[in-house]
């Protein structure tokens, strides 16, 4: 186990210096997903992490919004710092409520830290079943949170990687709230955007019409890797054909974040102006652009918005 300050071999720290993205974000665009840590000595992170990663503070984060062009953020709570959710609060609070978290709780949280993280700002809940970041949650467990969290309109994030969706299939089917998925189930980008995985995945998302995706993370997701250091500015091809997927055919159903600081990339750390640039390969019209952008988001996390 590493300590709180001392970062894990081989992480990466985020990008400091991303380019302004090509790309013009439509007026009141949320950036889905993304995270703090810490810092540290202010956050510590959880005794049972998998990783520690480099601190990236809110203001560093709301930086990068207003340097990118977005209106909004939505915080993901991040493994790294458990079920302790004080550094995702700290951020909400300070946005002057220009962001939405998803949080992390275990049955036993009580009413009272309920109305507290949603009076701060906390719309859903995640659990991640992807095994190197976390310890997954008894099956129990999640549809226990479920049941919690209904009366306040929440919905459950859920992070997962496509071998494991056989498995998942009838249980996240049975959650009694709105589901969103994580990066698109982390498909398998070598193989056929069109072929039975990503298939059962699509059907996934065809079976209940409140599952929602975030078509993000191509920077994980790529084998092709970004582009090569010669000025183009087409990331991550061999991810546009299963993202543009998704949002052709769910365009009132998805999202997009940055992923910003982008935790356990050991390969390379992305440009985050690039990965805007990502975004008209996906979605090619400017209505397209606000469904995933804006009008999905918004509705999500602030439906009460003028």
């Amino acid at each position: 186990m590493t300590t709180d300050t001392e970062k894990t071999p081989g992480w990466l720290d985020w990008y400091a210096g991303p380019g302004r993205p090509r790309f013009e974000l439509p007026a009141g665009a949320v950036d889905a997903h993304c995270h703090v840590f810490g810092p540290a000595a202010g956050f510590p992170f959880a005794p049972e992490r998998r990783y520690t990663p480099c601190d990236a503070s809110r203001d560093q984060l709301f930086a990068l919004r207003d340097h990118l062009g977005f209106a909004r953020n939505v915080v993901v709570q991040a493994t790294c710092h458990g079920a302790d959710n004080s550094a995702l609060v700290d951020a909400l609070r300070a946005s002057g409520g220009l962001a939405r978290g998803v949080a992390t709780v275990r049955p036993g949280v009580t009413d009272a830290e309920l109305r507290e993280l949603h009076e701060a700002g906390v719309r859903g809940v995640r659990f991640t079943f992807v095994e190197r970041l976390a310890d997954a949650a008894p099956r129990q467990d999640l549809l226990d949170v479920a049941e919690r969290i209904a009366p306040y309109g929440w919905h459950v994030v859920v992070y997962f990687e496509a071998a494991d969706l056989a498995d998942l299939h009838d249980l996240l089917l049975s959650i009694p709230v709105p589901l969103v998925v994580d990066h698109m189930g982390r498909p398998d980008v070598t193989k056929d955007p069109h072929g039975p995985d990503f298939e059962a995945f699509l059907d996934l998302l065809r079976a209940r019409p409140d599952i929602l995706c975030k078509v993000t993370c191509p920077e994980r997701l790529s084998v092709s890797g970004p582009p090569a250091l010669d000025g183009q500015r087409h990331p991550y091809r061999d991810v546009v054909p299963f993202a543009r997927r998704v949002v052709e055919e769910f365009p009132d159903r998805v999202l997009w974040g940055t992923d910003w600081p982008h935790p356990n990339l050991t390969d390379h750390m992305p440009d985050d102006g690039l990965l805007v640039d990502f975004v008209p390969h996906i979605a090619p019209t400017p209505e397209l652009q606000r469904k995933l952008l804006v009008d999905n988001p918004m509705r999500l996390y602030w439906p009460d918005a003028d």
